[in-house]
């Protein structure tokens, strides 16, 4: 059986990956499978370049197919940010309630009209002789109060264009349907679905 590793060691975002290519088949591992590899640091300056540089380290230092992604937040009125620092925004942490109030803090005198913004992922599937960059885009806006309690990160603060939820009350199904992540992993799955036909 084929063997895949999804260059990330965040559960959630694991868990969200391994929903939406369920079809398949193969053995999916995450880094938490190989604690000898160290931190990846994310170097470069777009989110394709952190995705590249993720999924030829690992699939360097394992040997296997490898999907790395990178994504985050981008807000309109703060001129695409926090982009690639989505995580960090509020420090290096990665502590997903101080980046939510470090947002709210920066756009509380905007009105509805300027909160406009989007979520973006690209994820780069890196192989023997191969390497492909797929992208996924969801527009929507940001609230200014967290709402729900499914999901992770920017979840409460952000609802999709053609919803009156936010991602975090929409729930992981809606949400793994239509998010960014599911728009990239979707289109990687059918790159993955034709190699191995």
């Amino acid at each position: 059986m084929l063997k895949i590793v999804v260059a990330t060691g965040n559960e959630d975002k694991f868990r969200e990956i391994l929903d939406i290519l369920k079809e398949v088949p193969a053995e999916f591992f995450s880094l938490k499978d190989f604690p000898d590899i160290p931190e990846i640091e994310e170097t470069g300056i777009s989110f394709t370049e952190n995705a590249l540089l993720k999924a030829r380290t690992v699939h360097k230092a394992t040997g296997l197919f490898t999907l790395a992604d990178d994504s985050g937040l981008e807000v309109d009125a703060l001129n695409g940010a926090p982009g690639i620092y989505s995580a960090r925004y509020a420090g290096q942490e990665k502590d997903y309630t101080a980046n939510n109030e470090k947002l709210l803090r920066e756009m509380e005198q905007l009105p509805p009209k300027m909160r406009g913004a989007q979520f973006r992922c690209v994820v780069a599937l890196v192989g023997q002789n191969f390497e492909q960059i797929v992208e996924g885009v969801i527009r929507g806006r940001i609230i200014d109060e967290l709402r729900g309690s499914a999901g992770f990160g920017y979840d409460p603060l952000f609802v999709p264009e053609g919803y009156n939820k936010t991602f975090a009350e929409l729930g992981e199904e809606i949400k793994n349907r239509i998010s960014h992540r599911a728009r990239a992993f979707h289109k990687a799955k059918e790159i993955l679905l034709n190699l191995w036909e």
